[in-house]
């Protein structure tokens, strides 16, 4: 389920805004966290057993690190390794055990069928493992205390706006609002405004650009020529753009409507006059 998909935009989203407003405030968490849940285990039925497990995991180790200083940096490191271990079992797994065998003098086939079956890397787990991490770093610095409520930890960790492609928010920007939050008309427009702003992004001009796009990467070398090259690759340059910053604007947006201010992620990036200027302006909450 995706954000500029009719069944998000004319069913879950309207479903859990309008559920998220008829209940009273101390029930609003577990609408999100069940809505966030339902969300995960609509694209990823078997993997959303992961994130529960790093929810999990995680409130019990912040509280350890909290309640014992003197081994505060070495569960950290667990913890880190534990968040990080999951990211990398899953996106460099395959590539790992593939050079093993290739010491080994496994063969080809054999490490064909391995690749074949290893299981694809599920959905969101960077932002989520990014997140995470965030949390139990703050938590040992000293930022924040660890949050009691493996409920309200769930909702940080598994929010469905910004848990497929961020933006990234690290948890002592969010403490306060996941306790109380006000939610007002004016935040609901401009949530809703931005949520719009963003979906006209992904839909009108990153999916048009990637027909372009598309057609210059998978044409042969013999039959592009310099200029439809160019065209190609400046095409998937803005499509590239506009669909990651429309998904940030999306969540935002969507952000703002449940009464949450999450960071801004993107600013005109392609504006910047130096490489070291584009990455504080591209994906800036991953820094």
């Amino acid at each position: 389920m995706v954000f500029s998909s009719p069944i998000f935009l004319f069913g879950f989203l309207p479903i859990v805004l309008l559920a998220s407003m008829l209940v009273g405030r101390s029930a609003q968490n577990v609408i999100l966290l069940a809505s966030s849940l339902f969300f995960y285990a609509w694209g990823e039925p078997v993997f959303v057993l992961l994130l529960l497990l790093s929810i999990g995991v995680n409130f019990g180790l912040a509280r350890n690190i909290f309640d014992a200083p003197n081994r505060r940096e070495v569960l950290l490191g667990l913890g880190v390794g534990f968040n990080l271990l999951l990211l990398a079992l899953f996106k460099y797994g395959v590539f790992f055990l593939t050079d093993v065998m290739d010491l080994l003098g496994a063969s080809g086939e054999w490490r064909a069928g391995l690749a074949a079956q290893w299981p694809e890397m599920p959905i969101g787990i960077s932002f989520y493992t990014f997140q995470a991490v965030s949390y139990l770093v703050d938590v040992s610095r000293g930022r924040c205390r660890p949050q009691r409520s493996l409920l309200d930890l769930g909702l940080y960790i598994s929010m469905f706006p910004q848990l497929i492609a961020g933006p990234i928010v690290r948890y002592s920007e969010i403490e306060e609002q996941l306790a109380d939050r006000k939610r007002s008309w004016t935040d609901f427009n401009v949530g809703a405004s931005r949520f719009v702003r963003g979906l006209a992004k992904k839909v009108l001009i990153a999916d048009t650009l990637s027909i372009y796009a598309d057609a210059a990467f998978g044409a042969s070398p013999e039959a592009l020529g310099v200029q439809a090259a160019w065209l190609g690759l400046t095409c998937y340059a803005f499509q590239l753009y506009y669909d990651f910053s429309g998904y940030s604007d999306m969540a935002i947006g969507m952000g703002r409507m449940f009464g949450f201010r999450f960071p801004e992620n993107f600013d005109f990036p392609y504006a910047s006059q130096s490489v070291r200027e584009f990455w504080k302006r591209w994906h800036m909450t991953l820094s």
